[in-house]
């Protein structure tokens, strides 16, 4: 994490990169959009930007961006900054024309030096007015009784910590936090917690614990009450966090988190088998936004498990996309407090490339906030990160994602075929130099999916193995065009760079053009790669 310094503005304290800030001991932290936002206001004070500046740092690759996504980022940044339009501190309004950066800065604090990662579920804050030491003492009592109480219950792999007077900036790392603050009145001992989710900072539950003025021995029956109303928010908020897409109620949380890595899946069959059933049920309930989602992943099942050499017709796909577009977005005001539902709208609004990256990106951010300790959100993370050209990162995220599934489960194959993309989009063929007949074998995948993927990471200087290029044969002149135009559609358009587009596609098409010559590359792929000099 960068270190506290840069910019101090009343009770805001700005880190100079935008990545981060505090306010009343609190950590803010900011969407990559909002970031570049706030760089450009901050670093050109007390000057009028105009929306059309702002516009081309937020979203300088989407030609139909418009002044409503400048607007709608300034209103988030002043409900986090804790600014008003009315009464401005930060960002005032110049109507008609921008926005103008108007905060004084202080001097800068001095840099402090990163605090000790904090990893586990649950930390414990006491909160006490400084100098009283034996009300201190008597908070720590009662917060390690509670960490000890929720721990029990909550069983073995979950860790609850207490944190030390110095630890707050460090609780953003815990999944969730727990603010548990002290104040003696004389006759009685006012005692409030409020519990959070530690990325989003979303109140989860906030109540009192009546104490009243007694001994410690006479606390413990109130603290095992409020330890077990905590325990009962957490599986609530943990269980709804794997809410939708059909996922039956009465699973376990383990099972629904581990099935909602599954769902998410572009190699799930699932999604293409459930058709008939997903039509009927949303004639039968055409307002639920789960089931117009789930019925929006089977249209994406339908794009991606059709059989590459045969493809699917420009006009279909066209259709199709238009109807998965539509549908998400109307969905969008319906599922904010959902964040599976959420992350299917970003995985679906980055796969139609439709100048909806930024868009996508805030989704996944916000509902990897509220589910980080769930595979499914890192497949779509990789894949945004990877539009924007972080390669790094979204092999990290992909990473990540192999250690979590389960050995040799359709979730893995799905993560190392993502990570295989990642590589070859970043030009870094080194790393791909392991054996690939791990994916044309794969029982998760089609034998023709499968195929594709061992072609695509197969240097032109290697041979494919016999039945992968048996089937390249067979697929002919017109099945060798279907499957360049259908790889360029389903997995390299929606990269931002053209170079990046081109590392992917290479080695499929020099296997391809070799079999079945240089015009089975399609103008679209030509265009869209920056290789229209080769046709």
């Amino acid at each position: 994490m960068p270190q506290l310094g840069g910019l101090v503005m009343g009770d805001v304290v700005l880190d100079d990169t935008c990545l981060f800030a505090h306010r009343n001991g609190e950590q803010i932290r900011f969407t990559r959009s909002e970031r570049a936002l706030l760089l450009v206001l901050s670093r050109n004070p007390h000057r009028l930007m105009q929306r059309s500046q702002l516009l081309g740092a937020i979203a300088p690759t989407q030609a139909d961006a418009s002044d409503r996504n400048v607007d709608f980022l300034v209103n988030r940044l002043r409900t986090k900054l804790g600014d008003s339009a009315r009464s401005p501190r930060f960002i005032a309004t110049q109507y008609g024309e921008g926005y103008v950066w108007i905060a004084t800065s202080l001097p800068p604090v001095a840099p402090r030096p990163d605090p000790a990662p904090v990893s586990g579920l649950l930390a414990i804050a006491a909160i006490v007015p400084r100098h009283d030491k034996p009300l201190t003492d008597r908070a720590d009592a009662v917060t390690k009784h509670m960490r000890d109480r929720i721990a029990a219950r909550l069983g073995a792999g979950e860790t609850v910590i207490v944190l030390g007077r110095e630890d707050g900036p460090a609780t953003h790392a815990a999944r969730y936090v727990l603010k548990v603050s002290f104040q003696d009145n004389g006759d009685r001992l006012d005692c409030t917690a409020t519990l959070r989710e530690g990325a989003s900072r979303r109140i989860i539950r906030a109540f009192r614990l009546e104490f009243g003025n007694a001994t410690m021995a006479s606390l413990l029956p109130e603290v095992e009450r409020a330890s077990i109303g905590i325990i009962e928010a957490l599986q609530r908020n943990l269980a709804e966090a794997s809410e939708g897409l059909g996922t039956p109620a009465d699973q376990s949380l383990e099972i629904r988190l581990r099935n909602a890595s599954t769902l998410l899946s572009a190699s799930n069959p699932k999604w293409l088998e459930k058709g008939l059933q997903l039509r009927d049920a949303r004639a039968q309930n055409p307002t639920s936004a789960d089931i117009a989602l789930q019925w929006c992943l089977h249209l994406f099942a339908r794009l991606v498990l059709t059989n590459p050499f045969t493809g699917i017709g420009r006009d279909e796909r066209d259709e199709i996309e238009s109807e998965i577009e539509a549908t998400v977005l109307d969905c969008l005001p319906l599922i904010e407090t959902n964040p599976l539902l959420t992350l299917t709208a970003a995985k679906l609004l980055y796969f139609v490339d439709r100048g909806h990256l930024e868009l996508a990106e805030d989704l996944a951010d916000r509902a990897f906030a509220r589910m980080a300790d769930s595979a499914a959100a890192l497949p779509v993370l990789g894949q945004l990160r990877q539009a924007r050209g972080d390669f790094a990162a979204a092999v990290a995220f992909y990473d990540r994602g192999i250690e979590m599934a389960d050995p040799d489960s359709a979730f893995e194959v799905h993560m190392r075929v993502l990570r295989y993309i990642a590589l070859l989009a970043a030009g870094d063929r080194e790393a791909l130099k392991v054996p690939m007949a791990f994916s044309y074998e794969s029982p998760h995948s089609p034998p023709d999916l499968s195929a594709m993927v061992t072609t695509l990471v197969t240097p032109a200087s290697q041979q494919l193995p016999k039945a992968v290029s048996d089937v390249l044969i067979a697929a002919g002149r017109e099945g060798a065009r279907n499957a360049i135009e259908y790889t360029y559609m389903t997995s390299v358009r929606q990269l931002t760079s053209l170079q990046a587009r081109a590392n992917i596609m290479q080695g499929l098409l020099d296997h391809l053009t070799r079999l079945h010559g240089k015009d089975v590359v399609t103008p679209v792929v030509l265009i869209g790669t920056g290789l229209i000099a080769a046709a």
